[in-house]
């Protein structure tokens, strides 16, 4: 905690497409018990897919696990995944929105639009992280949390299944922190430690 005795940051949201599975395995299970954070997650997949991501991850998580549902508020230490087909939001009020509207960057999810209404809600409390991907989805968001104070994280090309994503996001933004894979879930609990 930090001398007012706030936590410096109140949410992660995460995006991922190509080779996603791989590299959220990587990251999310190792997630700490005590990670005092929501995360939101969009990871690219066919609109008539089964949503198995929350039951996947549920089975291999200390955090619990969920499908994001219209209207519940954000919970600290729970993981949410956008439904197939649906847009995942933040309102103001700090709970969540889905949408149907039209795709951006050709996808439903998009991971702009969860990054853009996230930001615009928490501000410098955001944590953004961009991972593997065969587009550019992700980084006009980043560049929006960036410029609102929020900490912006990039998966390092080098270690990406496809780096597209990862490198759209670096030039688009001046991005904080280009971490390897394997050292992301280490960095956010240390961010945890910090408060």
């Amino acid at each position: 905690m930090s001398a007012s005795n706030t936590p410096r940051y109140a949410a992660v949201v995460i995006g991922v497409s190509a080779g996603g599975l791989a590299a959220l395995d990587q990251i999310l299970p190792k997630l700490r018990k005590d990670f005092a954070m929501p995360v939101l997650v969009v990871q690219h997949i066919k609109p008539d897919s089964e949503s198995y991501l929350p039951q996947h991850y549920n089975l291999r998580c200390p955090l619990e696990v969920k499908e994001a549902e219209d209207k519940v508020p954000l919970k600290a230490g729970t993981i949410y995944f956008s439904p197939p087909n649906y847009h995942l939001m933040v309102e103001c009020d700090r709970s969540i929105a889905l949408s149907i509207a039209p795709r951006v960057n050709f996808s439903r999810p998009s991971v702009d639009v969860l990054f853009e209404t996230a930001a615009e809600v928490y501000g410098p409390e955001l944590i953004g992280i961009v991972l593997t991907g065969a587009n550019s989805d992700g980084a006009k968001g980043l560049a929006k949390i960036k410029r609102l104070g929020g900490l912006t994280v990039v998966q390092s090309p080098k270690t990406a299944n496809t780096d597209t994503m990862p490198k759209a996001a670096i030039a688009a933004t001046r991005v904080d922190h280009i971490l390897p894979l394997e050292e992301i879930s280490t960095f956010l609990n240390s961010v945890n430690d910090q408060g």
